[in-house]
């Protein structure tokens, strides 16, 4: 069949349990169709109990959630905050929200996250010039959760808050204990290709409950308590419907069938490729398990043959989704001149991630076959060209 009738297989697609609609129909039916209402209060206590932190706020997304973080850890103009430089754009975009300015930390190799190291040197020579950061937001990559031991500790030395973006690891646990709740704040993310979705939304935890009633202040406008509509602050249209947070429920029912279905498709992957020389998976830190909402590897292009890109055109011909990793923040031209601690001397690791990565169809929902479908298409192509440079050698 040409690949163009085959079904497309798809990165990490929604996975719907079938309980939703119940949510909504209630939803509909009680009219609690704006803003607020049981599905809100419901989700947020959920959540909150699932993450282990004392409160949860429910908003419109991720980057919101960073956003309202940052705003009431009072970053502002002429400030900076430090982020981990390998990640998705959204979680330094609500630093320029607030007028502060990124600087950006390397990764390091047993998680591909902050590396504690880069931001001990990057927090000394910032107390050197007595410009310490507002927050440092520490991204939990690909569902594994950054060395949050090393990097709370290098941090509290100077009194600096955490942010822990999770948007990627809700289920992934450290020492034990949920992903999201080590920092004074963690997000998550619902957005339609996370482990659990809600179309669009996100969620903002902290044990700080004084702090998440000033975030639900900000995240409805700002609206001070009166008669008529009065605002003293600058607030945002951050808050989440009720008909989404209904979904959510539903969603976080399942949550853990998700992770074991995320784990299982990660580990045929790691199987499947065990032979082959010059491929390596994203590593699990020891006390650590993670969600593995994306399986993510490495391909060394002077053992296999085979260049990211031409592995990707070859997955793109069979109709089959799959990205590089991403690329770090300090090459991106949104921040061109920005400040980056490297982990090391020599070529920063992150940018060696960028320039070897990939990831491959993760989704909960992907069938034996599916998975049968990427793995031939890979090994073809892997074949295909170690042939050719055999002829050529």
């Amino acid at each position: 069949m040409p690949a163009n009738e085959m079904k497309r297989i798809y990165l990490s697609p929604p996975h719907m349990s079938g309980k939703e609609r119940f949510y909504i129909d209630e939803a509909f039916q009680t009219n609690w169709i704006a803003p607020l209402g049981p599905h809100i209060d419901a989700f947020e206590k959920e959540l909150a109990n699932y993450a282990g932190t004392a409160d949860a706020v429910a908003v419109s997304s991720g980057t919101a959630a960073i956003h309202l973080a940052l705003q009431l850890l009072g970053a502002g103009r002429g400030d900076t905050v430090f982020c981990s430089s390998f990640t998705f754009v959204a979680s330094s975009n609500p630093i320029r929200y607030c007028g502060a300015e990124p600087v950006f930390i390397d990764s390091e190799p047993e998680t591909w996250n902050m590396s504690p190291e880069a931001l001990g040197r990057a927090l000394m020579a910032a107390a050197r010039e007595d410009k310490l950061p507002k927050a440092v937001i520490a991204v939990h990559l690909y569902g594994q959760v950054a060395k949050m031991d090393e990097i709370n500790a290098v941090c509290q030395q100077y009194e600096v808050p955490v942010v822990e973006d999770a948007a990627e690891s809700l289920g992934s646990t450290y020492k034990g204990k949920q992903s999201g709740g080590f920092g004074k704040f963690g997000i998550f993310s619902f957005n339609g290709n996370k482990i659990i979705t809600t179309s669009g939304g996100g969620m903002l935890v902290s044990n700080d409950t004084e702090l998440l009633t000033k975030a639900r202040f900000l995240a409805t406008q700002a609206r001070d308590l009166a008669p008529h509509y009065q605002h003293s602050s600058m607030g945002y249209n951050y808050r989440m419907s009720n008909v989404l947070a209904g979904v959510g429920r539903a969603q976080l029912e399942v949550l853990d069938e998700r992770v074991a279905a995320r784990r299982a498709v990660f580990d045929n992957y790691e199987q499947a490729f065990a032979s082959r020389r010059g491929i390596s998976f994203m590593p699990e830190l020891s006390g650590t398990r993670s969600n593995r909402w994306l399986t993510a590897l490495t391909i060394d292009e002077q053992e296999t043959g085979v260049t990211i890109p031409v592995l990707l055109e070859a997955l793109a011909d069979a109709n089959i989704e799959a990205r590089p990793l991403w690329k770090p923040l300090h090459m991106q031209p949104l921040f061109e001149g920005t400040r980056f601690y490297s982990h090391e001397e020599g070529e920063p690791f992150c940018e060696r991630l960028f320039r070897s990565g990939i990831c491959l169809p993760s989704g909960s929902s992907m069938t034996a076959a599916d998975q049968v479908r990427v793995i031939d298409c890979m090994n073809s192509t892997f074949d295909k060209l170690a042939g050719r440079s055999a002829q050529t050698a």
